[in-house]
């Protein structure tokens, strides 16, 4: 039973991901979205990581999907389909999904995920050190280069929210 719910989730989570990106309407995209990341916060609760799930929901959920669905009514572009993508923009992008692919193979093999031990359930504790550990084993400094990126992504927005419309002036 167990398999059968984690591939049941799956299914989910990539056909959301595959109805994100190939949908032509903007909002629909960002709904599906909404649905894979969901989608992802669900094998989380499978694993019993219920931390990092409460945390995918908050962060991605909460906070980047409603973001871009903001900046989606704020650019008033909510029900403009997108425009067709030519032969060579879908050639580059089975490209760049194929390479994306073929990089995780080879991840997974040179890592051989099978051998790992993991432990039981990590504390809240046990992550925050280690998110903001300075040393070797720290990841302070990714997590400053991705709340930079998300306070760019927010200026972004409200630049673009903020530009007037050549027509009505």
């Amino acid at each position: 039973m167990k398999d059968f719910i984690f591939y049941l989730i799956a299914v989910f989570i990539l056909l959301n991901g595959f109805l994100s990106v190939t949908t032509r309407k903007i909002f629909r995209s960002a709904i599906y979205l909404l649905f894979a990341l969901i989608g992802i916060a669900g094998i989380y609760f499978w694993m019993e990581y219920e931390f990092i799930a409460a945390v995918q929901v908050a962060v991605y959920v909460g906070g980047i999907v409603v973001l871009i669905i903001f900046s989606i009514f704020l650019t008033q572009q909510s029900g403009k389909e997108l425009p067709v993508v030519n032969r060579t923009g879908n050639i580059t992008a089975g490209i760049a999904a194929l390479s994306g692919f073929l990089f995780t193979l080879i991840q997974i093999y040179r890592f051989n995920p099978g051998n790992l031990v993991f432990s039981a359930s990590p504390s809240v504790e046990a992550i925050g050190e280690q998110l903001l550990s300075t040393g070797d084993s720290g990841y302070a400094l990714p997590f400053e280069i991705i709340s930079t990126l998300l306070l760019a992504a927010m200026i972004a927005c409200i630049v673009i929210a903020m530009k007037t419309n050549p027509k009505k002036a």
